[in-house]
């Protein structure tokens, strides 16, 4: 009878807190439908507007696989090699100034310094566009502040080229770098210094054994993180340099403008596909990296 009467009162129970779990599923609904508008639909418009063509004469549309080979010919492949050189230069540069600067602040006995150095961090990982190429064209342009005063242009300085780009990306790549790499700074033990130091080890070799070995991951995450920022970004370059500096983003809004030859307008599509693989592969190696961080730092 005791048994008869426990199964029957869990039952109800049980019964209850699938009924309660509902609401909670019920939730997520409205986020995995906004998901599949904002991101589903254009991903699928781009997928079929990449296979697509229209034939000129007749105006019938079929599926092929030309754009996407035309968009790895010519002017649109030197594009993209432009895009990832620049955002794989960028990057390392960004990241190799961002450590030791993120080092310093975290080892800052300084709140105030830490907190500042992080919110302006925050707030110069976001500026870019328009404003910040005026700002330096104002600054390091042909007729710009330092440029006149210290005799630039005479020493070979040209804002309006390759390395002139990576050195405006830098200024929102470093502080990026700054805010990305912080947390996995905290993360390192002050035990794990110690044990260093007491074993006869310099600074040198804790960071060489110990420290870098612990923040390979979330390096190595960071940059594959500021590759992406840089390889996306369109609007300061196409302010700055327009076509000057052969970038994939450029090449998309000159095809989108119609910028193209007859029977290609959706090649600015397929660039987008060429593009979107690229952000996939460096999320695919970002995410794994993020997670085996958190495993050394939680640990």
């Amino acid at each position: 009878m005791t048994a008869a009467l426990t199964r029957a009162d869990v039952a109800p129970v049980a019964s209850a807190k699938r009924r309660r779990r509902a609401p909670g599923w019920l939730a997520v609904v409205p986020l995995l439908v906004f998901t599949a508008i904002a991101f589903g639909l254009p991903a699928f418009a781009i997928l079929d507007g990449a296979f697509t063509a229209k034939d000129q004469v007749t105006g019938a549309t079929s599926y092929t696989g030309g754009n996407l080979t035309t968009s790895l010919q010519g002017p649109y492949l030197t594009a993209l090699i432009g895009s990832v050189k620049l955002s794989a230069i960028s990057a390392a540069l960004g990241a190799l100034l961002g450590l030791p600067l993120a080092q310093a602040v975290v080892s800052s006995r300084s709140r105030a310094l830490r907190e500042a150095v992080l919110t302006a961090s925050g707030v110069l990982a976001n500026f870019g566009g328009v404003p910040l190429a005026f700002a330096f064209v104002a600054t390091l342009g042909n007729a710009g502040v330092l440029t006149v005063h210290l005799g630039l242009t005479d020493k070979g300085w040209d804002l309006y080229s390759f390395w002139g780009l990576v050195l405006v990306y830098l200024y929102f790549l470093i502080p990026l770098m700054v805010l990305t790499i912080t947390p996995a700074l905290d993360g390192l033990r002050v035990q794990w210094r110690e044990a260093a130091l007491n074993n006869g080890a310099t600074g040198v070799q804790y960071w060489r054994h110990v420290a870098l070995p612990v923040l390979a991951p979330s390096l190595l995450g960071g940059l594959v993180l500021l590759f992406g920022s840089a390889f996306a970004a369109y609007a300061t370059a196409a302010a700055m340099v327009g076509s000057a500096v052969p970038l994939v983003t450029l090449q998309i809004a000159d095809a989108l403008s119609g910028n193209v030859l007859v029977g290609q307008e959706n090649v600015a599509l397929a660039l987008s596909l060429d593009m979107v693989l690229v952000a996939g592969l460096v999320m695919a190696v970002y995410l794994p990296l993020q997670r085996r961080s958190a495993r050394w730092l939680d640990a």
